[in-house]
């Protein structure tokens, strides 16, 4: 996997026995979340009597070792075991959308319409990639997902898709709309049963603030080691021509095209 998992602080117990059997690490994984589940970003965390009884092996419960103690949290939820389709996932942009959803935890499909392209986007973090040529596909992934639907599907080509996405989608469900590259009709009830949601995003529209958060995110994801950008096509300056014929109209991305300056 060429993605690593995030990692967070915490305090761990190997054996039972007095205080000092807390162990501060650093270096602990950040769990997984699985169905009903929820992973929480913790701010602050309660002591109680019970943690020093649990701790001690007196109390009639005794979880697995090694484990975290704690029973009450303050925090904000992240992850709550959702899943995320990436549409176009083999491009710049949908590989690191798969990197950064796995290691938050979510389950990760992705679309891609080559066999490198689908090879690519498993190495960076989809549990399951489709080929977007093939007629059946979508039919393909309801099955995978099961009636429940997607929880999250980040759409790069909005115009050609968003009304099959539309019918992919859980309930309260969204699209996030990151491309499109012309008009489409769609039924607006595909939005009302299911109460879905259709969200624009555009990375000048950020605030200073919310820059500021995505720069710490992708910074620590790098340090760690879970965010690897993937470079694809390179093309030297005087080929700038070239690389904007390629981008739109090759078979399918792999990685980030660039042009190298120097």
């Amino acid at each position: 996997m060429a993605t690593g998992q995030k990692l967070m602080r915490a305090i761990r117990v190997f054996e039972f026995g007095g205080p000092d059997v807390l162990k501060f690490q650093s270096d602990v994984a950040v769990p997984i979340t699985k169905d009903h589940q929820v992973l929480i970003k913790v701010h602050a965390c309660g002591v109680n009597p019970v943690d020093t009884y649990i701790r001690s092996g007196t109390y009639s419960r005794k979880p697995p070792l090694p484990y975290t103690p704690g029973s009450d949290v303050a925090g904000v939820i992240e992850a709550a075991g959702e899943s995320v389709l990436v549409h176009g996932a083999s491009g710049g942009v949908g590989l690191a959308a798969c990197q950064i959803a796995r290691a938050y935890g979510l389950k990760v499909l992705g679309t891609a319409g080559t066999e490198e392209g689908k090879n690519i986007v498993l190495r960076n973090g989809a549990h399951e990639v489709f080929n977007h040529r093939e007629v059946n596909y979508i039919d393909k992934i309801k099955k995978s997902v099961g009636e429940k639907g997607i929880d999250i599907i980040i759409e790069m080509l909005a115009n050609v898709n968003l009304s099959n996405d539309l019918n992919l989608l859980s309930y309260g469900g969204r699209v996030i709309i990151v491309g499109s590259r012309g008009p489409i009709e769609i039924n607006p009830r595909d939005t009302m049963a299911k109460e879905t949601s259709i969200i624009g995003v555009a990375l000048y529209s950020s605030t200073k603030e919310e820059f500021r958060q995505f720069a710490a995110a992708l910074q620590a994801g790098m340090e760690v080691g879970w965010l690897k950008p993937v470079i694809g096509s390179q093309y030297p300056l005087e080929k700038a021509a070239q690389a904007h014929e390629n981008i739109i109209h090759s078979s399918g991305a792999t990685g980030k095209m660039i042009l190298l300056v120097s």
